[in-house]
């Protein structure tokens, strides 16, 4: 290729933009082509977080009503962080909590954590014919209190349609810190629609919500978008796969696009799905974590609240993969 091109960034590569106007104005954006489908929007400004993606020029993510909005907006108050919540294709949730906002042994938690809200640095981009290798740091602490860091990593493929986002966290204070971590991926139209397959390899389903334990059955149904629609989230115990990989997946026949994920369960033990069939408020949320999403004075009185000790570090990884056909769809599975 590379005598095809009078510069690389003809055909591929990565490229900072800021956004101007409204409340995302002066946000920084990585905008990346991997030159066969892919195109991904990371929001330096919001943790390095997945903003969009398109595959193929099709929209594989969810964009809610607020659009984006730089941190200097965020609202931890109760659901304050509704406001703020540009969903995107992936939003962090943590790292103090992944659930709804509460008090926890005299710290306000707020509404599913405040790293999502954290600008990070990007400290290199590496490429080399198989791809790129993008390398951020999110510092997340303050005086006489909790000290996280998490250094994230995203290798996109130059040879196939597929990234990964590899993290790890480390508890750089010197006392103990809770540790909550949940990739709330969101999908959007046209890759979600009522015509939409959608698979979470299981052992076991549960609901806490009586709305949710009421619809069990269709769980994995998509519907059409619906006024009034009330939000369902449920709870899975994923199968792993012949890779040893949890696997899971989203599939619209209608334009030929889907999308996979692959993770270690022993790293992301925990699977949610909130199914939101909204008119506009319209979404599904694939979300693998440490934790289900919950309270963390919950979770702690539960005995299910992750630590990390003084010093300790903490890897996930999450591979996702984009196909253009029902057949690959199904290999995943």
């Amino acid at each position: 290729m590379k005598f095809h091109v009078g510069h690389p960034l003809q055909a591929r590569g990565a490229e900072v933009y800021r956004l101007q106007g409204g409340k995302g104005d002066g946000m920084r954006f990585l905008y990346v082509r991997n030159g066969l489908g892919l195109e991904l929007w990371i929001s330096l400004d919001r943790a390095a977080d997945m903003n969009r993606v398109i595959y193929k020029g099709k929209n594989m993510g969810y964009m809610a009503p607020c659009g984006n909005v730089a941190p200097t907006y965020h609202d931890g108050v109760g659901m304050g962080f509704l406001k703020s919540f540009t969903a995107g294709f992936f939003t962090t949730a943590g790292l103090e909590g992944a659930g709804g906002p509460c008090e926890d042994e005299g710290e306000h938690v707020p509404l599913h954590g405040s790293i999502s809200h954290v600008p990070a640095q990007l400290n290199g981009i590496d490429e080399t014919e198989d791809g790129l290798v993008i390398k951020t740091v999110v510092r997340d602490g303050r005086i006489f209190g909790r000290r996280m860091v998490l250094e994230r990593v995203y290798t996109v493929s130059y040879t196939a349609d597929t990234f990964t986002v590899t993290d790890t966290v480390t508890n750089e204070s010197d006392g103990v810190s809770p540790f909550c971590l949940l990739y709330h991926c969101n999908m959007g139209y046209p890759l979600l629609s009522e015509h939409s397959v959608v698979r979470f390899p299981n052992t076991r389903i549960w609901a806490v919500t009586d709305n949710a334990k009421e619809n069990i059955d269709t769980a994995l149904i998509m519907e059409e978008p619906q006024a009034g629609y009330a939000e369902r989230c449920y709870f899975f115990d994923m199968i792993e796969q012949q890779d040893g990989k949890v696997h899971a997946g989203i599939y619209n026949p209608d334009i030929d696009a889907g999308v996979v994920y692959s993770y270690d369960k022993n790293e992301l033990p925990c699977m949610t799905e909130w199914k939101m069939m909204g008119k506009r408020d319209y979404v599904l949320g694939i979300e693998p974590g440490n934790v289900c999403p919950n309270q963390r004075c919950n979770q702690r009185a539960q005995g299910v609240l992750p630590f990390l000790q003084p010093e300790e570090s903490n890897q996930t990884s999450l591979t996702f993969t984009f196909v253009d056909n029902q057949a690959d769809f199904d290999k995943a599975f």
